[in-house]
Formats: C-alpha cells, structure tokens, sequence
C-alpha cells in the first residue's frame, strides 16, 4: 500500500512543477488551476500515508477494535482537500469569465500548456488504473478515495486541454475557453468530492453493509448444518476490514461442545469470504 502510494507521491510532485511552470508561461489559467489540483493530489498523498501507518497498528488497551477508522479519516480529508481545491479552481476562473464579460481581454494560451495538459491525462489515468486496482485488492478504502483523485486529476486535464486546445485553435475570439474550462474541471471535481465525502461519512457514521452484501452473510450461516436462524444482524466497517454480529438459533438440546463447533465453522467461512481480519461475534440461542 505504501509503495503505491509512493508511486503517486512521485508522480505528483513532477506533474505539480511542471504545470504550474506550464501555466504561468503558458499563461494559462486552466493549467494553473489544473496544478493546483496537482498539488492537492499531492498532499493527499501524504495524508494517505501518514493515516494508513496508523490504521495498520493492531488492537490494543485504548482500541478494542483496532485502528481501522483512521483510513477511514484519511478519505474523508482526502475528499475535503478535494473539495476545497475544486471551489479555489471555480472562484478563480469564474472572475476571470466576469472580467471578460465586462469587456477585458483573456489572453490566449501557449502550447507549452496544451502539452502538460497531455502529458497529465495519460500519467494520471495510469497511476488511476494501479492504485485502484491494488486498492480493490487490499479493500482500501484510502486508496480507493486516492485512485479518484488521480482519475479526477487526469479528468480535469482533459476539460483543460479541450479549453486550451479550442482557444489555441480557434484564435483569440475564443480565448474566453481557457477559463471556461477551469470552471467546469471545478465542478467535475465538486461531485468526486462529495461521493467520497459520502462513502466517508456512512463509515464513520456507522453505517450497515450494503443489503446483498448482508443477505450473502446470511446465506453462509444458514449454509451451516443444524443453525435454523439467525437474527439481529448488524455490520459495519472497521477501515479495510468488516465487522459482524449475530444472535444464531440452533436446536435447545444442542451441546455447548456442539454450539461452539458450529460458531468456530460459521467463523471459519466467513473469514474465508470476508478475510481473516473480519470481526466476528455470534450468540448462540436455543430455538423458540
């Protein structure tokens, strides 16, 4: 996870450099906004790697449940950072489209930002598609949150491109593009944010597994011999791993030799669906 992360780290810390060099030579205001974003991008990589340290470090006296929710934190900080970075992009080039609507000139683009806008979209769209893909292997929610980034990152070097591209091509009647664009890679942004803020928000929160995800758990304790029920199911998410509680029903003259065989196997599978860290607690009942 933290090699991934690192990975990004890198990348980031060229792409911001370099396009904030390309955006004021450039004189673009879509490129300057994109290397914000950059930037932003960046410091969530940080953050990724600080809060995942912690989430790793197993339960101890003050944390019976282990240190997952502090990944969880990180997506959240994650999409606030995200957030921010996208309203400072739409002020900034919702002024500039004020300014040419009174009348003043935007001046053009030069190619020098077309090319970084370029090089951001197939860089970040590469780094999108790894740390997703390691983030669904790991269950991560911080680098699921950070693979977005990524993706909206190279989304908005896309609107930065068609903006600087069609006011490159299309001459100085349509320079006004530039910041047009800004706004809109802006209001991209905004909805990535608060997706992630709201993935976010149901974790800390609390919030139940999805329905398929609680009826899959149910289907595997009643897959096992002899239960004839189960009932008061809750879940919820510790950071990468889940945690399950259950009152299981089994016949009344079942030993408590037997009734423990037959929790330890319901363990069993379920730590082979969910993973070994899955949190578990189950109470027996004898049948009504």
């Amino acid at each position: 996870m933290v090699r991934v992360t690192l990975w990004g780290t890198v990348a980031n810390v060229a792409l911001v450099v370099f396009k904030f060099v390309a955006g004021v030579v450039g004189n673009s205001a879509a490129m300057v906004a994109d290397a914000v974003h950059s930037l932003s991008d960046f410091l969530t990589d940080i953050i990724v790697l600080v809060f995942v340290r912690i989430s790793a470090k197993p339960q101890d006296e003050s944390h019976d449940y282990g240190h997952g929710k502090y990944e969880t934190v990180a997506s959240f900080i994650i999409a606030l950072a995200l957030g921010a970075a996208a309203v400072g992009i739409i002020v900034s080039g919702s002024k500039q489209l004020a300014s040419w609507l009174q009348g003043a000139d935007v001046e053009a683009p030069r190619a020098i930002a077309l090319w970084a806008a370029l090089l951001s979209i197939v860089i970040k769209e590469l780094l999108y598609q790894y740390t997703v893909r390691k983030g669904q292997q790991l269950d991560s929610q911080a680098l699921i949150a950070n693979a977005w980034h990524h993706r909206s990152d190279a989304l908005s070097s896309i609107g930065a491109a068609i903006g600087i591209g069609g006011a490159l091509v299309l001459g100085n009647r349509w320079t006004v593009l530039d910041p047009i664009a800004s706004v809109v890679v802006g209001a991209m942004l905004i909805k990535t944010a608060v997706d992630l803020l709201r993935g976010s928000m149901n974790d800390l929160t609390e919030c139940s597994l999805p329905a398929e995800t609680e009826q899959e758990i149910t289907a595997i304790v009643k897959s096992v011999s002899d239960v004839s029920d189960l009932h008061n199911l809750r879940t919820r998410r510790l950071g990468t791993r889940i945690a399950i509680e259950m009152h299981v029903r089994m016949a009344g003259t079942t030993t408590l030799a037997d009734a423990h065989q037959h929790a330890s196997l319901i363990e069993q599978r379920l730590r082979e669906r969910f993973g070994a860290a899955t949190h578990i607690t189950i109470h027996m009942e004898p049948e009504k």
